[in-house]
């Protein structure tokens, strides 16, 4: 009786194993919606078809197969999913104390940890993935933080549920420096930075021509390690980018000749006096990070800031890619939605609609190497989607679905947990 029956249960399993391998793949159609590639112009009653985590269609005469899913978008607006490149999505989750955090590297005590691979330490299930996702954000650069000279690598992620591999996009997707003075008692003066940015380059040569000198112990001796050594020559053939922290006009043009000695990819974050020397930037075609949500100096270094820094580099021909925490502050720290916010602003500022939009979507594609994969509506991407109630970057507008990979993120956040919570308290825990 007990042989029958374990028999039986594994022939249901089998059966269920071959319909679950039979079962067609999920296909969704997104009908009647305003459709913005951003690859091309809108489409107004278009239709957005997603097949196998991918899109497979986009226009207005799509056939729609049968049995597929059908989403009615009419009056609605549909994007591809927002885009922000720098953030430290998954490397903590409470700033100011308890918990886990792998946003740096201790090091040698010399402020360059090249090898730090950020993405290693990330928690796929940090609570604040839930919100950025459901803002309608579903990829992120994650970084190391920016103190010291040379910070780390970091990682392009999508926003889906599951490991940390499922997530990745593409590792390393840049190398992070600063050419703000770090916060350190390691570096006295700009000078001094420069300085050590330069002997890890020339380090670096010396180290990629020498290897088989080096391990014979036949080298001079260099100023980092191996493993850092190893991590930094993809930066110097130009492989991955060097994704630098600075403000001030004279640190970003410092950048820029650094970049050009040495023939560097360079992408400039943070950026608050980079319309200064658009000019500069347009011209060695290094792309920008920014942000537009202030216009107040937060220290010296961003003395020249404005909001209208995205549309005057966009109008000098700079590549430019909008930030939800430009600022870098601690308080802002886990605000990724704000990204619609900057944007927002900086097209009150100036910046075209059309260009914000693309400023959050496959512009930063196209600075970190991924838009074949992402960025824009086009077939044979990942089915990155978003269909909003209106206008993504008016405050009133909301995701009202949101497509990561193919897949729709309906499971509430925290936030939305406690909000229920505390809405259904007796009312003797409740203010009077």
């Amino acid at each position: 009786m007990r042989r029958a029956t374990i028999t039986k249960l594994i022939s249901v399993f089998c059966v269920v194993m071959v319909c679950a391998t039979a079962a067609p793949a999920q296909t969704i159609a997104i009908t009647g919606g305003r459709v913005f590639p951003v690859s091309g112009p809108p489409v107004d009653n278009a239709t957005v078809l997603i097949r196998d985590g991918k899109i497979a269609a986009v226009g207005r005469n799509v056939t729609i197969p049968a049995g597929a899913q059908r989403i009615d978008a009419t009056g609605k607006w549909v994007t591809p999913g927002l885009i922000d490149g720098a953030t430290q999505l998954g490397l903590f989750d409470i700033g100011f104390g308890a918990g886990p955090t792998d946003v740096a590297a201790k090091g040698r005590g010399d402020a360059i940890t090249p090898s730090f691979n950020a993405w290693e330490g990330i928690n796929p299930r940090s609570v604040y993935v839930g919100p950025a996702r459901q803002a309608g954000v579903t990829s992120v650069i994650t970084a190391p933080a920016g103190g010291g000279v040379v910070s780390g690598q970091a990682a392009m992620l999508d926003l889906v549920d599951g490991t940390v591999s499922d997530m990745l996009i593409k590792a390393p997707a840049a190398m992070l420096a600063n050419f703000d003075l770090p916060a350190s008692d390691r570096i006295g003066a700009r000078g001094e930075l420069f300085a050590r940015l330069r002997e890890l380059i020339e380090d670096t040569k010396a180290y990629a021509r020498n290897r088989a000198a080096f391990d014979r112990n036949q080298t001079r001796q260099y100023s980092v390690g191996r493993t850092d050594l190893d991590a930094m020559i993809p930066v110097v053939d130009g492989r991955v980018p060097l994704m630098i922290q600075a403000n001030r006009a004279s640190d970003i043009e410092a950048a820029l000749n650094f970049a050009h000695q040495y023939s560097i990819k360079l992408i400039v974050v943070g950026a608050a006096e980079a319309w200064v020397v658009a000019g500069k930037l347009a011209a060695a075609k290094v792309p920008v990070l920014v942000g537009a949500m202030n216009n107040i100096p937060t220290g010296f270094n961003t003395l020249g800031q404005r909001q209208e820094n995205a549309a005057l580099l966009r109008a000098a021909g700079v590549a430019v890619a909008v930030i939800g925490n430009a600022g870098g502050g601690d308080e802002e720290q886990f605000n990724i939605r704000n990204i619609r916010q900057e944007a927002g602003n900086a097209i009150a500022y100036g910046l075209p609609w059309a260009e914000g939009l693309r400023a959050t979507t496959l512009a930063p594609a196209e600075v970190f190497g991924i838009a074949d994969r992402v960025g824009s509506l086009q077939p044979g991407r990942e089915a990155n989607v978003v269909v909003w109630s209106g206008d993504p970057f008016e405050l009133s507008t909301l995701a009202e679905h949101v497509f990561v990979r193919g897949r729709e993120s309906t499971a509430p956040t925290r936030q939305d947990l406690l909000e229920q919570r505390y809405k259904s308290l007796p009312p003797t825990y409740r203010r009077p």
